[in-house]
């Protein structure tokens, strides 16, 4: 099995052997996937390389003030016309992850799989695969650092807006010392750390206060006190306004309450299909119990799609979850 040096050699010449890429990242992308996918651009541009950005829908409003999000097609509204040979896909914790965006990729084609997720499966031509890194933009930090490129305060702050929204604003326990130190490089090339956690972290929209407000309504919690969840409806979203990015942490709100050992935030798609995204406490390994409905993640903080109505959905997920307390 090759070390993780030599994962990002190899990473480091598909780039340099290739060109004309598609890149993409994981549907409804968060803080991550956002600056991971504009990190490859950058990369690719600095390279001299042809390159295409894509995501199945839009980019969160949050997030558009990194470099080249703009780049970043919607495909919902911009279908492509042609398909490509060699495809990077970042923070996709499985080949599914990348949605419809998959219809862009030749038969054959050759991809690199960059990311994170301990449930990562190792798709893909080339795999860096680093499941101990708090973010996949930490990943991309040592593969910018080995491609001999000139970093800049647009590059540091991308990288800096990964690494900030998946460890919390470097809370959880995915922020290592290797995290900190990383952290205090990009700081050095001009990133402004504390106006990135006011508008990634603290500020709230309207949309977002409304839904928020509605979800709480919905909490619930077992009578031992060590699952508890909250649920949105579609008529929720309409209700407040509010767009899948505004959904963002409101699973932390049962999680957070004491004594709750995961919490759960259980989303109706539509009459058919749930989104489940769950956090943990540390004592129950939520990407086990993801995968086992077919999704994945982190121990701490992992998610899947269900088929089926919330009535019964709900109560099949809390016994799963009594099952691994």
């Amino acid at each position: 099995m090759q070390t993780y040096e030599q994962s990002l050699e190899q990473a480091k010449q598909f780039l340099l052997e290739h060109d004309d890429f598609l890149v993409v990242s994981h549907i409804q992308p968060d803080g991550d996937a956002v600056s991971s996918t504009v990190a490859v651009g950058w990369l690719l541009s600095c390279l001299g390389k042809k390159f295409t950005l894509i995501n199945e829908g839009s980019i969160p409003e949050r997030m558009q003030f990194l470099l080249m999000s703009d780049q970043i097609v919607n495909m919902e509204q911009n279908p492509l016309e042609r398909t490509f040979q060699h495809v990077i896909c970042v923070d996709c914790a499985d080949f599914g992850r990348v949605g419809l965006t998959e219809r862009y990729f030749d038969n054959n084609a050759e991809i690199l799989n960059i990311d994170h997720h301990p449930t990562n499966n190792g798709y893909g031509s080339v795999t860096l695969i680093k499941p101990d890194a708090a973010a996949t933009a930490e990943i991309l930090y040592d593969l910018i650092n080995i491609s001999n490129v000139t970093w800049n305060q647009e590059i540091a702050t991308a990288i800096y807006t990964g690494l900030l929204t998946d460890t919390g604003g470097f809370r959880y326990s995915n922020t290592s010392p290797k995290v900190m130190a990383i952290a205090s490089k990009l700081l050095d090339y001009g990133v402004n750390g504390p106006e990135l956690s006011e508008q990634l972290l603290e500020s709230m929209t309207h949309a977002q206060m409304k839904v928020l407000t509605k979800a709480l309504r919905s909490l619930q919690m077992t009578d031992d006190g060590k699952i508890s969840w909250v649920c949105i409806t579609p008529q929720d979203m309409i209700d407040t306004g509010a767009a899948n990015e505004d959904l963002e942490g409101i699973v932390n709100y049962p999680r957070n309450i004491q004594g709750v050992e995961v919490g759960i935030l259980f989303k109706v798609i539509n009459d058919q299909a749930v989104k489940v995204s769950m956090r943990s406490a540390g004592k129950v390994d939520v990407a086990a119990l993801a995968q086992s409905f077919g999704g994945g993640g982190h121990v701490r903080a992992a998610g899947c799609k269900i088929e089926g109505a919330m009535e019964t959905i709900v109560p099949e997920v809390i016994e799963r979850v009594r099952s691994f307390l």
